[in-house]
């Protein structure tokens, strides 16, 4: 099977490009050559994606059995998709996101069928126009196009709420001792899936034709409250971690940026039924727990210094919202 990735050495994609050449699909990553990720057994072509003319002589004689576009975020960039590998793919994949589905939900369990909605946060948003262009040319004209919604996938990032993520300064606080947010009372469940687990899932959708037309949420079974999900990193670090419960509202008002991510969507509960990808990949189950999981991210930071990145205004920004809460409560 002949598949091309657009991105692929991200922190989802990595370990799906790696899981790929492991069960001997012939993986090409177009990319632009800037990132040093190098991911053994697979072809890479250089090129930008956003110059779809030379996209276009670049891969004019080219026939894919997949396509995955790991980096479109906006409807624009997926109708250039559709325009540049219409009748060059039996398949493509866009990597949605779980935080389109309706915010706040009616419902606690989410499944495929839940609606999208999200008033809160522009890039679920731009999702939801992305899977909406993808579903009126497959009724349209048969472009077959799968949807894939991941959820607060991790490997080589914090899955923390506030200090995290890209960043390593959640994880400096709690070594030091000093104090932590923790968004809401703590008690929401989350759900939090490590990439190799996403992987099994994922490489099962391709190039299988019943998957065509079709949207996937693939994500752990595991479902944690935020309190567990702290305590459980910082016992990876052999630290007690320093908690201050902050209601996600005051939160985002202190600073709207993080309307989006907390109030469209970590501040409510994300629980997932996992049971149509477990139907059409029947091998496909989530083995690694997060006790496990994020032992093996904090492995990958220390492995490299230089992965550590403490930022000063995160810093500045916790310290204020802290300040801000505790002085009202006196």
């Amino acid at each position: 099977m002949k598949v091309l990735f657009i991105g692929g050495t991200g922190n989802i994609s990595t370990a799906v490009s790696k899981l790929c050449v492991e069960r001997g699909i012939d993986l090409y990553l177009l990319n632009r050559g800037k990132r040093r990720v190098k991911i053994n057994g697979t072809k890479t072509i250089i090129g930008d994606v956003s110059d779809p003319s030379g996209m276009s002589s670049l891969l004019k004689k080219s026939h894919w059995d997949v396509v995955v576009d790991w980096i479109a975020f906006t409807q624009d960039q997926v109708e250039r998709d559709i325009e540049l590998f219409r009748g060059r793919t039996g398949q493509y994949v866009f990597i949605s996101s779980a935080s389109a589905y309706q915010k706040p939900p009616s419902y606690p369990i989410i499944t495929e069928s839940t609606p999208l909605f999200n008033p809160y946060w522009e890039y679920s948003r731009n999702k939801i126009a992305c899977e909406e262009k993808l579903n009126h040319a497959y009724r349209e004209e048969s472009f077959p196009a799968t949807i894939v919604r991941p959820s607060f996938t991790y490997d080589t990032v914090i899955p923390l709420a506030i200090g995290g993520w890209d960043e390593y300064t959640v994880i400096d606080r709690m070594k030091k001792g000093e104090k932590i947010i923790v968004h809401g009372d703590g008690t929401s469940l989350w759900t939090i899936t490590h990439s190799e687990d996403f992987a099994k899932g994922f490489v099962g959708l391709l190039g299988n034709p019943r998957a065509i037309g079709h949207s996937f949420q693939i994500t752990s079974d595991e479902a944690l409250t935020w309190d567990q999900i702290y305590q459980t990193t910082a016992g990876a670090l052999d630290v007690e971690p320093n908690i201050v419960h902050i209601a996600s509202e005051f939160i985002c008002q202190l600073n709207e940026s993080m309307v989006g991510s907390l109030l469209g969507d970590k501040s409510n509960c994300a629980v997932f039924d996992n049971t149509k990808i477990k139907t059409f990949v029947p091998d496909f189950k989530a083995t690694i727990p997060f006790s496990e999981g994020v032992r093996k991210t904090l492995s990958w930071f220390d492995a490299d210094p230089r992965r550590k990145i403490v930022r000063a205004e995160t810093n500045e920004m916790m310290d204020r919202i802290i300040d801000a809460y505790e002085a009202k409560g006196r």
